[in-house]
């Protein structure tokens, strides 16, 4: 986000102030309760399998202060995506470890597509009341953090379930794999990471992720669409 910015800003563009400080708005909220119910997913899905471990750590907890990262809080400032702190997983304890852990992995995302369906429900609910695009600046900045938190949520599905150690696609695509490729796939996962690094930062990942990111909003926003449209309103 903020790489952006200061990237406009130093090419001689205009930043639109209002627009800066909703989307500040819209992170916090995610640092504070989104990152916290990632994390949450992760390790109640693992307990629901067999693993205690996350909640003998009490990490079973929409505490931010037990998850917030804050390396992974610069980069969601930065660039709009980040990570929080993980929550300990102990494959051992699963019946079916591969499986298990895709499972567990899965939860993560899917927890953020669900905080962005209530984000695109509310926006929905915001238009109606705004009368279909009203000018009043109070509910169009309300409009913005919301837009945005919904972008920001969705955006940590899409980068999560990248397949690239130690991101969450990476332990999805694990329960595809043979135990030996699995071994060889993360003897190498130093490599991966110094990979992601560099094509997060050169921007080739800008054309895969921003198509992964607009089919889910697409359909995050055709769902939260659905019970509108029992009432004849069509809008997105």
């Amino acid at each position: 986000m903020f790489f952006s910015v200061i990237r406009t800003l130093l090419a001689g563009g205009h930043i639109d102030i209002q627009s800066v400080i909703a989307q500040v708005l819209a992170l916090i909220f995610v640092i504070v309760c989104i990152l916290p119910l990632h994390e949450l997913a992760h390790g109640w899905v693992a307990y629901r399998l067999g693993d205690p471990t996350a909640k003998l750590e009490r990490r079973l907890t929409l505490n931010p202060l037990a998850s917030v990262d804050p390396i992974g809080t610069v980069w969601l400032f930065l660039f709009g995506f980040g990570w929080a702190k993980p929550v300990p997983v102990d494959p051992r304890y699963f019946k079916k470890p591969k499986r298990d852990m895709a499972i567990v992995a899965l939860a993560g995302p899917v927890s953020n597509l669900l905080a962005a369906l209530v984000g695109a429900l509310l926006l929905n609910v915001l238009v109606v009341i705004a009368g279909f695009g009203g000018t009043n600046g109070a509910l169009y900045f309300i409009y913005s953090v919301l837009a945005y938190y919904v972008t920001v949520n969705v955006t940590l599905a899409a980068f999560n379930l990248l397949p690239i150690p130690p991101l969450d696609g990476s332990k999805i695509l694990g329960a595809f794999l043979s135990d030996r490729a699995l071994a060889t796939y993360y003897r190498y996962q130093n490599i991966f990471v110094m990979v992601l690094f560099f094509l997060m930062f050169s921007g080739a990942f800008s054309g895969p992720l921003y198509a992964i990111e607009s089919a889910m909003t697409r359909g995050i926003f055709w769902i939260a669409g659905l019970p509108f449209r029992l009432f004849g309103l069509n809008f997105f």
